[in-house]
């Protein structure tokens, strides 16, 4: 597959017509047509069905779209990244997390990096370890946030000076409100919202003493946001990490800690066969010389 055809097809799935995708790609509609005709017999599958008002995408399109996109960014990180110019470092840094508060450290990084050079850019992607650790592993990302515990042996890593908290989202008329602390015995057959994240059941288990799967589990999380509004309306009680949600200024919900306290350390991770771009090598050495002051 050539990366122009590609380009092809994306403009066509964003814009659901045919001639509106040639106009915007500055091609003739029969040029179109054929180039993505001749992608389809290429792949030996329909990817998308003409309809009476716009372009439909088939199963197989869809899956074309997704790594289609994928392949395109990886092209023109590696494209930028290569075009230095007078010594100047520049370049795209693209970097994948979970949510955490942690995440200052890189920030911080990141904006003194910023006012040296500035045309580096920053990529972010926000989604729990599975989703980091899969863009990691095909190339997409430069640097994975990952909070403990995390298999790190394909990795180079850089342990960060923070610990995340683990705890109980809750309402603030909830029964469990009133405590300082959450032991395992408070939340026995109590309805929670948990990770998505295989490896976090397995810690929470832990801390339990039993499956985790043992409680009645109403509904599972990517990114904790989505899963507090939940909470909010009485679905049950979230295991998260503490300062996701802000609940000084939340009349509704109330973050208590478990107790014996659940701690997770937070890690910045890279591919150990993976060439850094010099941005890369210089976001890394901006975040050395910052941990060496980090208070």
């Amino acid at each position: 597959m050539e990366i122009r055809v590609l380009r092809y097809f994306i403009a066509l799935a964003n814009e659901r017509n045919i001639s509106k995708a040639a106009e915007s790609l500055h091609l003739t509609q029969p040029t179109l047509s054929r180039q993505l005709k001749e992608l389809e017999d290429r792949l030996e599958t329909t990817l998308f069905i003409r309809g009476n008002r716009e372009i439909i995408l088939t199963e197989s399109g869809y899956f074309l779209l997704q790594k289609a996109k994928e392949i395109i960014d990886l092209v023109d990180r590696t494209e930028h990244n290569l075009s230095e110019s007078s010594g100047d470092i520049q370049g795209q840094i693209a970097i994948g997390c979970g949510e955490t508060e942690g995440m200052r450290i890189i920030a911080k990084t990141f904006n003194n990096l910023q006012s040296k050079y500035p045309n580096i850019i920053f990529h972010l992607y926000s989604g729990n370890a599975d989703d980091v650790s899969e863009r990691l592993e095909n190339g997409l990302l430069d640097f994975g946030l990952l909070i403990d515990p995390a298999d790190k042996n394909q990795y180079d890593f850089i342990k960060l000076p923070y610990q995340d908290r683990w705890g109980i989202l809750m309402r603030r008329d909830s029964p469990l409100a009133h405590k300082d602390v959450i032991y395992p015995s408070d939340i026995v057959d109590q309805p929670l919202l948990v990770s998505r994240q295989s490896i976090v059941d397995n810690q929470l288990s832990g801390w339990l003493g039993r499956s985790i799967n043992q409680n009645p589990i109403v509904a599972t999380y990517n990114l904790i946001f989505n899963a507090a509004i939940m909470v909010e309306e009485g679905l049950g009680y979230a295991l998260c990490l503490d300062q996701l949600i802000d609940t000084s200024s939340n009349q509704t919900l109330q973050f208590v800690p478990l107790d014996p306290p659940l701690e997770a350390n937070l890690n910045l991770v890279w591919k150990k066969s993976q060439a850094l771009s010099p941005a890369s090598r210089a976001f890394l050495k901006e975040l050395r010389h910052n941990l060496i002051r980090y208070p």
